[in-house]
């Protein structure tokens, strides 16, 4: 069921981008805002507009959403989540395989704010309650360090760091076949797949994304590689290196083998998050942290080794 507001711009409000007078005049989060805009339900005087277009006074603003389902925290512990670091402000976790960031609309297992939470950790209350606390992601299909803010000030300043592309993200990525060239950079914009409601895809008018990768060895019918993002789009590297048709290993949604797949013995995408550097929001200190293979992914490339 969907709800409906239409309602002119205030001359105060003027200027303003979409996703911001939404947020002031309806009540929206910046997030929401910006999603309702994204999925073209925002118009202004009958013309459709984005989030970051900028809204005219007295023009006639109409906006049609589908509500939020409540989406509660269920503390639930997770007991290879390791806590790699903690202090007033924030924890880096070394999160494992089949645990999601945070609550969403049809995901029923484990979170990263439910551990904490069962963990007896208090994060910040910032952001979507679903979401409080968690300045970047990773699918629960892929293991290693995330950071969480703990304090109100350390989530708006490791948001910054994250939106201003301050922050180093290293991954690992088993992905079949050899690049060419065997380092490089990928810059093709991302967005929804046309043909899935769960998937991404390379397409004209997605999300810019650049994504630099190196070699690190090469098996028999496969890399593995060192993979710094530039930008953090949902899926980036395993949309990126599948449209190389170099998909990671593993990667049944973006076009893996399944019989390599099961060779290694792998029931899920080849990839984690070794490293996470960034300067701490209170003492502006440069901070890395790193991470080592989870027991799959080291058994995968024994396995190719061995080949």
């Amino acid at each position: 069921m969907t709800e409906s507001r239409s309602l002119p711009v205030p001359p105060g409000r003027a200027g303003e981008r979409v996703d911001v007078a939404l947020a002031t005049l309806l009540g929206f989060s910046r997030t929401q805002a910006a999603e309702i805009a994204d999925a073209g339900g925002v118009t202004l005087d009958g013309r459709p507009v984005g989030k970051s277009d900028r809204v005219v006074a007295d023009a006639w603003l109409e906006v049609t959403w589908q509500p939020r389902r409540e989406v509660r925290i269920e503390p639930i512990p997770v007991r290879d989540l390791g806590i790699v670091h903690d202090d007033d402000d924030l924890v880096v976790v070394d999160k494992p395989v089949g645990v999601a960031a945070h609550p969403s609309a049809g995901w029923e297992g484990p979170t990263v704010i439910g551990a904490l939470a069962a963990a007896g950790y208090r994060v910040a209350t910032s952001g979507p309650a679903e979401r409080a606390g968690i300045v970047h992601r990773l699918d629960a299909g892929t293991s290693g360090l995330m950071v969480v803010a703990k304090s109100e000030s350390a989530y708006r300043e490791l948001k910054r760091q994250f939106h201003d592309r301050e922050v180093e993200k290293i991954y690992h990525a088993t992905v079949q076949g050899h690049p060419d060239p065997l380092s490089g950079t990928i810059d093709a914009p991302i967005g929804r797949h046309p043909g899935s409601a769960w998937k991404f895809a390379v397409v004209a008018g997605g999300k810019p994304s650049v994504t630099h990768y190196d070699t690190i060895e090469a098996f028999a019918g496969a890399s593995l590689l060192e993979i710094h993002l530039e930008t953090g789009r949902t899926h980036q590297i395993r949309v990126h290196m599948a449209a190389q048709r170099h998909p990671c290993v593993g990667d049944a949604m973006y076009g893996a083998d399944p019989t390599l797949s099961a060779r290694l013995g792998l029931e899920r995408q080849w990839l984690h998050a070794m490293r996470l550097g960034f300067r701490h929001p209170s003492t502006g200190e440069w901070n890395e942290f790193s991470s080592r293979y989870p027991a799959d992914l080291q058994h995968a490339l024994d396995v190719l080794g061995g080949s």
